[in-house]
């Protein structure tokens, strides 16, 4: 199986505080792999130093192999192959959704419009937009918004998704629909690494469960093995305060 992205000993400071120590995790493609942990982590952290977001203090990053060099030229070359979903939607305003996940295959990666678009409408559709596409965004709930932003990314063809806490910022009543787009992403054959705080999603979504305190990986394994029987004592409280499973 193909390694998507690797870390090695990744570490990353602001200033005397270190918010990611030794950080060493691999993705394989088709991968789906759920990163879970208390706030304040470092889960978002490492999602942002994974896309280029965040310099790196040390370690390195490889992506597909190749060792990433932490200059904003190699990220902008490589930002394209892996997609980044945020907790707020950042939608153009002025533009109708069919332009808002068009525009960067089309400015960036210098694809036909006409292609671009067709495959907009394909994923559109898909995630229950179709009737949307020439709204714009003050038109649309916070759950639209946000399947809005999860087809702009998919219309960039990456290689491997990041999902950084996409339900955080919406209504009970949104959150449903949302992950339903995942859980569907999921069934296909994309890569994806999701910080979620909704832990039955996780369980259901992914293969694999990344578990973090303290800006470290605690621990790493299958996610019936997690959810079931977790080997350390911190992963074991972290689930017992929200009550989750008969643990």
């Amino acid at each position: 199986m193909t390694t998507i992205i690797e870390t090695k000993d990744l570490v990353k400071n602001y200033g005397t505080k270190s918010v990611l120590q030794s950080i060493n995790l691999s993705v394989q493609a088709g991968e789906v792999v759920a990163l879970l942990g208390p706030s304040g982590s470092g889960k978002s952290t490492l999602l942002r130093c994974l896309n280029g977001l965040e310099s790196t203090t040390s370690g390195t990053i490889l992506f597909n192999g190749q060792l990433v060099k932490q200059t904003e030229k190699s990220w902008q070359q490589l930002r394209p192959k892996i997609g980044m979903v945020f907790q707020s939607y950042d939608l153009f305003p002025n533009q109708t959704v069919l332009e808002n996940v068009t525009i960067g295959p089309v400015k960036v990666q210098k694809r036909a419009k006409k292609e671009v678009q067709l495959q907009a409408i394909e994923w559109l559709t898909r995630v229950g937009l179709k009737e949307q596409i020439d709204s714009y965004p003050r038109e649309l709930s916070g759950g639209q918004k946000q399947r809005v932003a999860i087809v702009r990314s998919l219309c960039m063809n990456p290689e491997l998704m990041l999902f950084d806490e996409v339900t955080a910022s919406l209504d009970p009543e949104n959150v449903r629909e949302v992950l339903e787009v995942i859980l569907e992403l999921a069934k296909t054959d994309k890569t994806l690494l999701i910080v979620t705080h909704e832990m039955e999603f996780a369980r259901l979504v992914s293969d694999r469960i990344i578990f973090m305190a303290d800006g470290q990986i605690v621990e790493e394994g299958a996610t019936k093995q997690f959810f079931e029987a977790p080997e350390t004592e911190r992963a074991y409280q972290f689930l017992r305060s929200l009550d989750f499973a008969n643990l």
